[in-house]
């Protein structure tokens, strides 16, 4: 049955490389993943070798465990709620082991150019080894790796006498330690910055370059995701969701203007919000001050909206991600903007054998998502499901880029933004639809192995 399988290769043994990798070779076909780093795990791997990783020294998930894991392979229970960096990386590592995948990723292997053939089949030149075809090729690179720095720069950057710095360069609070610190951004990443930095800084000032909602781990007693998530939740109305929501979190964090955090100029929902149980215990405690935009650098100092000033030794900005994929030349596919045209998040409409798995933002943990989408390709491949026409595909990323425009603030944050269970939910309706699809047409497999390739072109030759 292998012979009759295309071959496949992987970018990538993150958290999504990994579960495409596992189904597709239990499903039989020859798979082979390629990861820049020593081992397993991408983002969740502290000081990962590839220099890939924005992972932080005290770094804890913000999904609850049981929202985070594999179907096939629960988290141990012994496990907290929200798992630290460390206990992420060694599950990752016992998925590998477990599901014994690990011979099939050439570790310390980075792909560096990917390039379609004459005949369609995928070329890769791996570093320190020959170039290789594949009949398909799964991009699983991750997009939190390449850091989107403030456009345009503020006013007197490049002046500054002390130091700039993204948030993916973050590793360790002591070097904050007795130094005035400010940190740009309203996510995720920027609150747990300034929480951790005003631990061991002199000052530090969080810079709400807009208003954003404030969600606390726990709620009730119990992880906040957990509260109304799962299948049943995505078939309720998300406007009806939304307005619970937004009812849930006002009454048990209050009102964020009475913390100095401006109020959010949009509805809960239609921007990522930020998960933190930390934030507003360390600015009432004045150990974070709350500040508006920054105006301009001068010197030493950080100049902001209001007219105020304060001295910085360091400006850390967490300001996001581009979504970008180094081994493809950008003609053929690229994200301008960080947008990509991709059926339901996956499939290419003009190239018929890439994919690409995890490259898309739940309020959430990819994994699960990822999983699905793994299984969802291997059965593409094997023929079992069939796509709708490419017409059709493109008409549903046109209609769904109008969705997230309507739905979402204006950000390049926003662009691969999706519900997780509403998201499952779609997924598992539309691999049924598929299947129903690949049964009228005879469950023909849609990409042919390199032994039909290498034919085809032998009878070219001879002709």
């Amino acid at each position: 049955m292998t012979s009759s399988l295309p071959r496949v290769a992987i970018i990538g043994a993150g958290s999504s490389g990994i579960t495409a990798l596992k189904t597709l070779g239990e499903q039989g076909f020859d798979v082979t993943c390629f990861e820049a780093s020593d081992r397993v795990g991408g983002n969740w791997v502290y000081e990962n070798k590839n220099g890939m990783s924005a992972c932080y020294r005290d770094l804890h998930i913000n999904t609850s465990r049981p929202r985070m894991e594999y179907a096939d392979l629960p988290m141990p229970e012994s496990y907290p709620d929200y798992p630290r960096h460390d206990q992420i990386a060694a599950y990752f590592d016992g998925y590998v082991d477990r599901f014994a995948i690990r011979d099939r990723i050439r570790f310390e292997t980075r792909v560096e150019r990917a390039a379609r053939a004459a005949d369609g089949t995928w070329r890769l030149e791996p570093s320190g080894g020959a170039a290789e075809r594949f009949d398909a090729l799964v991009v699983a690179n991750g997009h939190h790796w390449d850091p989107r720095w403030p456009e345009p720069a503020f006013p007197g950057a490049e002046g500054f006498r002390g130091v700039q710095m993204h948030s993916h360069e973050y590793r360790d609070p002591d070097d904050f330690a007795d130094r005035d610190v400010v940190v740009v951004g309203m996510g995720n990443s920027a609150m747990d910055i300034a929480v951790e930095a005003s631990y061991v800084a002199r000052s530090v000032q969080l810079v709400a370059r807009r208003g954003a909602y404030i969600v606390p781990k726990h709620i009730f007693g119990r992880p906040t995701d957990q509260l109304a998530g799962g299948p049943l939740a995505a078939r309720i109305p998300f406007a009806i969701r939304r307005r619970i929501a937004a009812i849930v979190v006002r009454l048990y964090v209050g009102d964020l203007t009475s913390f100095g955090l401006p109020e959010p100029d949009h509805a809960l929902g239609q921007a990522h919000p930020t998960i933190s149980g930390r934030i507003i215990d360390r600015i009432t405690h004045g150990a974070v001050r709350v500040r508006p935009n920054i105006r301009r650098l001068d010197g030493e100092e950080v100049e902001f909206e209001d007219g105020a000033r304060a001295h910085a030794d360091v400006v850390v900005y967490c300001t996001g991600y581009r979504i970008s994929f180094p081994f493809f030349d950008p003609d053929l596919i690229s994200a301008p903007d960080n947008r990509i045209g991709l059926y339901r998040r996956v499939f290419h409409p003009q190239i018929p054998n890439v994919f690409f798995i995890g490259l898309l933002q739940p309020l959430g943990a990819v994994m699960p998502l990822a999983e699905a989408q793994g299984r969802w390709v291997a059965e593409y491949l094997r023929g079992e499901y069939a796509l709708p026409a490419a017409c059709e595909m493109r008409r549903w990323i046109v209609e769904d880029r109008k969705a997230m425009s309507r739905r979402y603030v204006a950000s390049k944050r926003h662009t691969i933004q999706v519900d997780f269970d509403d998201y499952l939910l779609d997924l598992a309706r539309e691999r049924r639809i598929g299947a129903e699809r690949a049964r009228a047409a005879g469950f023909a497999p849609p990409v042919a192995p390199l032994a039909a390739h290498a034919a085809h072109e032998r009878e070219e030759a001879s002709a």
